[in-house]
């Protein structure tokens, strides 16, 4: 089995999807059964995935490693707790939502937070609105 990141190109969302094996992906695409869950596109690509690798051995090195993974992944899990507790969210409208608080001088007494596409955080970056991507983890339930 493989997992793959799948975008639309029609509405920007993303999501994952479980395949026997590159060459099933490969014959589904062609034949046009993948399709966008949200949209019902069939433009969709599959995106850049970095491979989760186990490492079995147990030496030093990997043992600190794994530690400062453990580090990490809890630095960002107090932080997406302190956004979502102290942010509104605005789920895929954030661009608009910037947006519209940026021109229109919209008072807010919370920040905002949702999803935003890489195109759209450049384009309001080019527009002098402070966006920042900030690495979302998912919330681990076992």
């Amino acid at each position: 089995m493989i997992k793959y990141r799948l975008i639309c190109k029609n509405c920007n969302s993303s999501f994952d999807s479980w395949f026997a094996s590159s060459l099933e992906y490969e014959k589904l695409k062609k034949k046009n059964f993948i399709n966008c869950h949200i949209c019902n596109s069939n433009n969709v690509k599959k995106s850049l995935m970095a491979p989760k690798l186990i490492n079995n051995f147990k030496n030093e090195k990997s043992t600190k490693g794994n530690l400062n993974f453990r580090k990490i992944n809890k630095k960002l899990q107090e932080y997406k707790n302190f956004i979502k507790k102290n942010f509104v969210n605005v789920g895929e409208k954030f661009a608009y939502e910037a947006r519209s608080i940026h021109y229109n001088k919209k008072n807010n007494k919370k920040g905002i937070y949702g999803t935003a596409s890489s195109d759209e955080i450049k384009e309001l970056r080019d527009e002098g609105i402070n966006a920042e991507v900030i690495p979302w983890i998912e919330d681990k339930s076992n």
